[in-house]
């Protein structure tokens, strides 16, 4: 019984001498510094979980709410430029043919968000509320879309010039005064094709009101299959519709070139079809990311000319209209890239010649100079 209570007494005496070396050297008692141990790291593991809670929600929340980019930002630790993100939106025909390359590879220094609509009925209130930052639209409606926003927009391109045509299932059509009395299916109402239809007609003695009648439709679509239906039928069309006509029909003619009926009537202007438009505080904004979008839309519009198999199967890809159609209509859709001083005085031309005849065609009043984007 000694041995034992010798034996306990001299591991109670161990385990006091080291609670003591605890104490000592944490400063405080060995429950206090063991709570206070305890304390600290359950407060650092809610700190840490909280902290990595949040972190998961801002990601979920940013990835929730941020728009659709293809920046190539992807961390904080990335080496490679930040591009910028420029919403484009074009109207399905050679409006938006040129940009097709463009669209497919970006470029170094921008990434294109690229948008088609079938009319210019859906453009208009995008180009209004600020929903992209560049616009491809009817020359006319850029004008019209100025003075409705009050100079929110600027014209930055002409990218289309005459591509308006007139189709005839048959062949009864010769010159400008044979439309008298034919029914004509045309789209574009409120816009290029049917001021310059107008126009065209008005020059040549015939009464767009009277003299012949315009069914207008919503699409050029629905044009052309208003016009296979029937013999001595009558649409305008631009490119590349005209050349999905005669590919459905071999019996589709072009009539007439609406293009060279303006140039017959030796004006100091040319027609033109569509023009790319940017939003003012866009422009303001961004002016090196414009202008590299100009450079690089000239590129791509001097590939598809120029590099016809290619950019039609580009064309064929964004569902513009089909590969084989595509390689066939190019050389005559006049796809272009016109900027700059040049851009200003074709455009304000055309702008000044259908003011001259209908007012309303352009809004109401000319846009002042500021309406152009002259850029570097």
């Amino acid at each position: 019984m000694k041995i034992k209570k010798l034996v306990s007494s001299i591991l109670v005496s161990a385990m006091c001498a080291l609670s003591l070396a605890g104490c000592n050297a944490n400063g405080g008692s060995s429950s206090s510094g063991t709570q206070s141990d305890v304390s600290t790291v359950s407060s650092a593991s809610s700190v840490n979980t909280e902290s990595s809670s949040a972190e998961s929600s801002s990601k979920n929340e940013s990835t929730a709410s941020a728009p659709v980019s293809t920046s190539s930002e992807e961390n904080s630790n990335s080496t490679a430029p930040t591009k910028a993100l420029v919403r484009v939106v074009a109207l399905k025909g050679p409006t938006a043919m040129g940009l097709v390359k463009l669209a497919d590879e970006g470029c170094n220094t921008l990434d294109i968000d690229f948008q088609i609509k079938a009319s210019p009925e859906e453009i208009s209130p995008m180009a209004a509320q600020g929903t992209a930052d560049i616009f491809c639209v009817p020359a006319n409606l850029a004008s019209v879309l100025c003075n409705k926003t009050e100079g929110k927009v600027k014209a930055v391109a002409i990218n289309t010039l005459g591509v308006l045509y007139i189709c005839e299932n048959g062949d009864t059509v010769k010159s400008v005064a044979d439309l008298k009395g034919k029914t004509i299916y045309s789209a574009g109402k409120g816009s290029t094709p049917e001021y310059a239809l107008n126009f065209i007609l008005q020059s040549n003695g015939i009464d767009p009101a009277n003299d012949v009648t315009i069914e207008w439709k919503s699409e050029h679509a629905e044009c052309l299959e208003a016009m296979l239906k029937g013999e001595n039928c009558v649409a305008m069309l631009p490119q590349p519709f005209v050349t999905t006509a005669q590919t459905k029909n071999d019996a589709v003619r072009v009539a007439l070139d609406l293009t060279k009926e303006w140039d017959n009537l030796g004006l100091d202007s040319s027609l033109i079809t569509g023009v790319a438009i940017v939003r003012t505080d866009f422009a303001e904004s961004n002016p090196k990311e414009l202008n590299d979008f100009l450079k690089e839309y000239a590129s791509s519009v001097d590939f598809v000319n120029s590099n016809i198999e290619e950019g039609a199967a580009l064309i064929g890809k964004y569902d513009i209209v089909p590969e084989a159609v595509a390689q066939k209509a190019i050389p005559n859709c006049n796809i272009v890239c016109i900027t700059g001083n040049e851009m200003k005085e074709k455009l304000s031309g055309y702008l000044q010649v259908l003011m001259d005849n209908d007012p309303a065609s352009v809004g109401g009043t000319l846009p002042d100079d500021s309406f152009y984007y002259i850029g570097e």
